[in-house]
């Protein structure tokens, strides 16, 4: 965890993270077990959930449940599993989500449906699911996006359809809770180094240097600056900030979907 926050930030919670196993989504499972919460973490994928949890398990306390987020029902058991091991729920992120860069025109309606499936069916599900156990002061809620939530951009139809709805759940839901004191949010990463999203969209050296001499920041962000942002969401700090969608992109929302167009060469 970074020395930006005091040590047992979260002690005593318990986060429930979807697509955990890999990616931002395991950056954030890490840091909220280094700041002492007790984590579940959800995939499909078993032998990496199970290596996940071996790695996260050398930080603290955490756990893995194998579920399709498609599937309510499964999402709902893996929520009472959860309860089961660790008691109420005082942390949900959705992160689990598909991508794939694809024309229009190219693209499958079974390949768009999927990504709308994992992306806004499985967030839907999810805290539906999670609200029971969530139901009290100071429980919060984080979506992770995308910026193709507001930037359109060429080879990308079913993943800005997809976020967009992400984040409309984000701000109904924080209209609906908020009177039940729980709290939600949307997380929007830009280009992170080290993740499958920006290996599929931005792959090579050569684009991967285009993108980064166009940001303001001039550098890819890491998993540890989206995983700061977790942090600071899911902790008492942020107890007034509900409905919002927190960017984290290093500026590139500033220069519009162009700039990603730029760099894949389009």
């Amino acid at each position: 965890m970074s020395d930006v926050f005091k040590p047992g930030l979260l002690q005593g919670k318990v986060a429930f993270i979807t697509g955990g196993s890999s990616g931002i989504n395991l950056g954030i499972a890490e840091a909220f077990v280094k700041a002492g919460a007790k984590v579940v973490i959800n995939g499909r994928n078993v032998e990496k959930l199970e290596a996940a949890v071996k790695g996260l398990q050398q930080h603290g306390t955490a756990m893995g449940l194998a579920a399709d987020v498609r599937n309510y029902e499964s999402v709902e058991k893996s929520f009472q599993s959860a309860r089961d091991a660790y008691g109420e729920l005082d942390i949900l992120v959705c992160g689990a989500a598909g991508n794939f860069p694809a024309p229009a025109v190219g693209m499958s309606s079974n390949a768009f449906k999927s990504v709308l499936e994992i992306d806004v069916l499985g967030t839907f599900n999810a805290c539906r699911a999670a609200f029971e156990h969530l139901r009290k002061p100071g429980a919060c809620v984080l979506n992770i996006s995308a910026p193709q939530a507001y930037l359109p951009m060429a080879m990308q139809a079913h993943v800005c359809a997809a976020k967009a709805g992400v984040d409309m759940i984000t701000r109904t839901l924080a209209i609906e809770w908020g009177g039940a004191g729980v709290r939600v949010n949307s997380i929007t990463p830009g280009p992170i180094d080290d993740t499958e999203g920006m290996r599929r969209l931005a792959p090579g050296d050569e684009t991967r240097e285009k993108l980064t001499r166009a940001l303001p920041l001039q550098r890819f962000g890491t998993k540890q600056d989206i995983s700061q942002l977790a942090l600071f969401l899911a902790s008492d700090a942020a107890s007034y900030i509900t409905g919002s969608i927190m960017v984290c992109d290093g500026g590139q929302s500033l220069l519009g979907s162009g700039l990603m167009l730029q760099a894949m060469g389009m």
